[in-house]
């Protein structure tokens, strides 16, 4: 009988630490390869890539924070944080109405730029935490805004080759700022648009050629066939040159070698800025050669362009399906799902 009662007791304790292990688990956030977060005790754990932040879950939700980037303004601006920042850097970068009102008012401040921060403004204005890049250079900047007592937290989301999983940096910004169900529920629409038009382009017979960039000098960087870039095109319909490319960086390439890839290429799409066709041609007289410039569809991806700032690097970071939804329309115009929604970030040049 004693016997029993031992097994028994044994047994019970194990069924408890494996209800305990599985709620740990279920508090374990993942993100990305790169990025994901667990509570553990009373702390907070946040790891990104090689980097590590441990807070203590008593000074979670963050009231102030600064940004030394403005790729991250976009996920402040889909979860209605503006209010929440404190202090920016290279404000002319930022698209954001709202951040520019709140820095015509003071309430943000303009805390320098990437050659050099105002770590004596910072100090003064001590927010809570402070998001951006790492960035080996500053790692004396960031000693001392630590060792200060504030939270540096490093992201670096541009490094992201899946779309969605770029987007679903929501859900860190939700659990750091008290909004996560909000977060949960713009994430999951955003996915939801997102997989809808992954869907549509499935079913469309047709998968037209696409070149996109242009020539820096000498050579033409081509964002690699495991790319963010290369992922969106193909999950909207699209035939990419350079698809079947191992790389998710940039790979140059000369014009000539451009020029057969791109051989029978129906559109030509994230072309910088230009004011027309004929500008394009005096940055380079080569692309007359090309049949798709000639002949083919261009877009540009300034649509919301304001001065320096580029809402395609701000609000597009975090709506994935918006921009989808816009090489969606260009690459299949046959298609009149989203015949009545504008596009957003890109521009045809003309």
């Amino acid at each position: 009988m004693k016997r029993f009662f031992l097994f028994l007791i044994i047994y019970l304790f194990a069924i408890s630490c494996q209800k305990e292990n599985a709620k740990t688990l279920e508090r374990d956030i993942k993100i990305s390869e790169r990025v994901h977060y667990s509570e553990n005790g009373e702390l907070l754990i946040i790891k990104s890539g090689k980097l590590e932040n441990k807070i203590d879950l008593k000074k979670i939700p963050f009231q102030k924070a600064m940004l030394l980037n403005s790729s991250l303004i976009g996920y402040f601006s889909e979860l209605s944080l503006e209010e929440k920042i404190t202090g920016v850097s290279s404000p002319e970068y930022i698209f954001s109405e709202k951040i520019h009102q709140l820095i015509n008012q003071n309430q943000i401040l303009n805390i320098g730029n990437e050659q050099r921060y105002d770590i004596e403004k910072i100090l003064a204005h001590k927010p809570d935490v402070i998001f951006t890049n790492y960035v080996p250079n500053f790692a004396n900047t960031y000693d001392i805004l630590k060792k200060n007592g504030i939270e540096m937290i490093f992201l670096d989301e541009f490094l992201e080759q899946n779309a969605l999983e770029k987007s679903k940096y929501l859900l860190l910004f939700g659990k750091l700022f008290g909004v996560e169900e909000q977060a949960e529920k713009v994430f999951k629409t955003i996915e939801n648009n997102y997989k809808k038009i992954q869907n549509l382009a499935l079913k469309t017979s047709e998968k037209p050629k696409v070149l996109c960039n242009e020539m820096y000098g000498s050579q033409w960087f081509l964002p690699g066939g495991n790319s963010f870039v290369a992922r969106l095109i193909k999950d909207a319909g699209g035939n990419y040159i350079l698809k079947d490319n191992k790389e998710s960086s940039a790979v140059p390439l000369s014009f000539e070698e451009v020029f057969i890839k791109s051989e029978n290429a129906d559109y030509w799409i994230n072309i910088s800025p230009h004011l027309d066709k004929n500008e394009l041609l005096i940055m380079n007289p080569n692309y007359s050669k090309m049949k798709v410039f000639n002949s083919g569809h261009l877009y540009m991806i300034n649509n919301r362009e304001k001065d320096s700032a580029n809402d395609y690097f701000e609000s597009g970071v975090v709506r994935c399906d918006l921009v989808l939804r816009d090489y969606f329309k260009i690459f299949h115009p046959e298609d009149v799902t989203f015949s009545a929604e504008p596009l957003i970030y890109m521009k045809p040049l003309q």
